[in-house]
């Protein structure tokens, strides 16, 4: 195995890495995204698979159609092994084959081709015209030292070393069909392959489907635009070198290739112009202004590519003689020869593995810096998610009193005003409470006749003699029992906003979401505890109301039975020193008892409108911040390992979130790593 001491080498393993975790690419920001690659652009039949091959220098690819001729003889002898064809058939053959050959015109080829009535020829086109790549192939290429064995390594197959190169076409063409079945359909999911071998240099190519402009028999309608969409996904990617493929028999404005990179780099600077098949151009014409820019200009030098010919393949030429028979035509080329020594696949090997290594080097600190904000993101999110638990009952138990102390704080909070809705509380004592006691019904308590009425009943059959002290005590008792409704309420209000509280803490507690259970059992014990703080203050409240009632205040009647001496100049009272008669409960005297009462009740409301909310706030919120959960810590205690093992029943989604979190965690801690041990070598 080749050791990791090249900087491609050391993209080459993340990126698998990144492929393990389910990192392809493509499809928003992550670590793939930054890491430099080359990714392999062009349409159907442009060639692209002969490049590959010869920069590998090995025959190992899934084959298409080739190019137009290679079509022409594939179809020609398919057609001639078969008896049962008629003259009608086989003119629509030749026909469909001259349209496409001379015409070069595949969209006006498919487009006659619906008019065609044989089956067999709709099914031999579409042979030759599937796709082939329907999966990215990343394809890493490692150095060896001469004379050492050349092999292949699958990512999903890890400890399988290939040596037969015609297995690993067939390896390719199976995983290909693992993902997307027996269909012509494609994926975005790549296939990772490693090649070892002193013939390559050390490069990674990213082979994409080929570009296509119809769909064939057993597509769907929208797999030209999904094509395009995933090539896209790769190529706009600011750190992606783009190898843009085109056939030389095509002119270079309506590459496909070159269309897409136009779009995405129109600067250039990413650009790689690949020409391929020079040697099948029409007689009389060359791609000399293309290779030389002058056609269209590129930020990088145009290499020229001459592929095997179809009958090289079907021989099984080596491809080293055919590297060397591709420099034998640039070299004696009339046209290409001043060119010879930048064309090529052995000089576009090493063009690329130079640049990308170049990329690499000026992106190596935009990756480390990602690499170590991601790092910290990713620590911070198992913080907020949680750590892993121990399993034994010691840690469990520990893990259960920090998850209420979490609440336990957050819960506080809320009351002291550092979170939203502690102020609800002292909106009841503010605005409820006096709202409340404002609307009692003393008006009709005191009135002339139900004073009268409470009078007459408190004296019985014996009136009287001074004042009606008996009178008065009944009408202050029926009006101080009125207190209690707007007390209770009270009580009531702040439960419910505590209530209200425990339910915001458990949701606003980052910690206990990875516990629904524990969740439950909290909230559950929390609310228990507030119903008993909440009969408690019920209890405190109306004592109070009670105590008003037992103990008159004396010296504000006495102050009030002295009030008339205040006032010497005042009209006499003719009845002063007569006896008693039934003029004492004139109007007059039954309002003035009625106001006194009235007077006293004010006094006893201002006065509970204080004691109130210091009894709730004593029963209810001091006990709530003390010992809302001491009740669940005791229960707590008694539990078994199990039990408690029970309570931390996590999510199951949470849980996988965490795993994954910790495995991306891990990939970056050890890229981080391998890029300090490595980079500047």
């Amino acid at each position: 195995m080749a050791t990791m001491t090249s900087l491609i080498g050391l993209i080459n393993k993340i990126q698998r890495a990144c492929t393990v975790l389910g990192d392809y690419g493509g499809e928003g920001l992550s670590l793939w995204e930054a890491l430099p690659s080359v990714a392999v652009v062009g349409g159907q039949s442009s060639g692209k698979s002969s490049v590959l091959e010869s920069v590998v220098g090995r025959d190992f690819l899934p084959r298409g159609s080739g190019d137009s001729y290679s079509l022409s003889y594939h179809l020609l002898l398919s057609f001639a092994t078969l008896r049962d064809l008629s003259s009608n058939v086989v003119h629509e053959a030749v026909l469909l084959i001259y349209i496409y050959i001379y015409y070069k015109k595949w969209r006006l080829a498919e487009y006659w081709l619906l008019t065609v009535k044989s089956k067999t020829i709709k099914q031999k086109w579409s042979l030759f015209f599937s796709i082939v790549t329907r999966r990215p192939l990343v394809l890493q290429l490692h150095k060896t030292d001469n004379g050492t064995q050349e092999y292949a390594e699958f990512l999903h197959l890890p400890r399988k070393r290939f040596t037969d190169f015609a297995a690993v076409r067939k390896e390719i063409a199976d995983e290909t069909d693992r993902i997307t079945g027996k269909t012509k359909q494609i994926s975005n999911i790549p296939i990772h392959l490693s090649i070892y071998s002193p013939n390559v240099v050390n490069l990674t190519l990213i082979d994409l489907p080929g570009l296509t402009k119809v769909a064939v028999e057993g597509q769907q309608e929208s797999i030209v635009q999904d094509i395009e969409n995933m090539v896209r996904s790769y190529v706009e990617k600011p750190n992606c070198i783009i190898l843009a493929i085109s056939p030389a028999n095509q002119d270079i404005a309506t590459s496909d290739a070159i269309k897409i990179a136009r779009e995405v780099d129109p600067s250039g600077e990413r650009t790689f112009g690949v020409v391929t098949k020079l040697d099948l151009m029409d007689k009389g014409t060359n791609a000399v202004d293309v290779l030389e820019g002058r056609q269209y200009r590129l930020q990088h030098p145009w290499v020229g590519i001459v592929n095997r010919s179809q009958a090289d393949i079907n021989r099984n030429v080596d491809m080293i003689a055919a590297r060397r028979k591709e420099r034998e035509y640039f070299e004696t080329s009339p046209e290409y020869g001043h060119l010879a020594h930048k064309m090529g696949s052995e000089y576009l090997a090493k063009l690329l593995s130079q640049h990308l290594e170049q990329v690499i080097r000026q992106k190596i600190p935009s990756i480390i810096a990602l690499i170590n904000k991601t790092i910290d993101e990713l620590n911070a999110e198992l913080d907020r998610i949680g750590r892993p638990i121990a399993v034994d009952s010691g840690a469990q138990l520990y893990t259960i009193l920090e998850m209420c102390r979490a609440f336990d704080k957050v819960f506080k909070e809320h009351l002291e005003g550092g979170r939203p809705g502690g102020d609800r509380i002292y909106g009841v004592f503010d605005h409820q409470l006096p709202a409340a006691l404002k609307k009692l019904p003393f008006d009709r308590h005191l009135s002339l006749k139900n004073v009268q009425r409470v009078v007459t009943e408190a004296d019985g059959y014996q009136p009287h003699l001074i004042a009606p002290e008996q009178g008065y005590r009944r009408l202050i008792e029926g009006s101080i029992g009125y207190f209690k409704g707007p007390a209770e309420a009270s009580v009531d209000a702040v439960h419910f906003v505590l209530k209200e509280l425990v339910r915001k803490s458990i949701a606003e507690t980052e910690e206990l979401k990875r516990f629904p259970t524990l969740s439950n059992d909290i909230a559950t014990a929390a609310n228990e505890a507030l119903e008993k703080f909440r009969e408690e203050s019920r209890k405190t409240v109306t004592r109070l109301v009670d105590m008003e009632s037992s103990y008159l205040t004396v010296e504000f009647f006495r102050k009030i039975h002295f009030e008339p001496e205040k006032n010497p100049n005042g009209p006499p009272n003719p009845n002063r020193n007569g006896p008693p008669n039934m003029d004492s409960f004139t109007d007059n005297h039954l309002r003035k008892i009625g106001t006194n009462v009235s007077s006293y009740i004010n006094m006893v409301c201002d006065t509970l409108k204080n004691t109130i909310p210091k009894a709730v706030v004593h029963c209810q919120v001091r006990e709530a911040k003390r010992s809302l959960l001491n009740h669940f810590y005791v229960q707590v205690g008694r539990k078994e390992k199990e039990k408690l093992g029970a309570m931390l029943d996590e999510d199951p989604a949470l849980m996988e979130r965490r795993n994954q979190i910790a495995k991306r965690l891990e990939l970056y801690k050890q890229a981080r790593d391998d890029i300090d041990s490595v980079a500047w070598k």
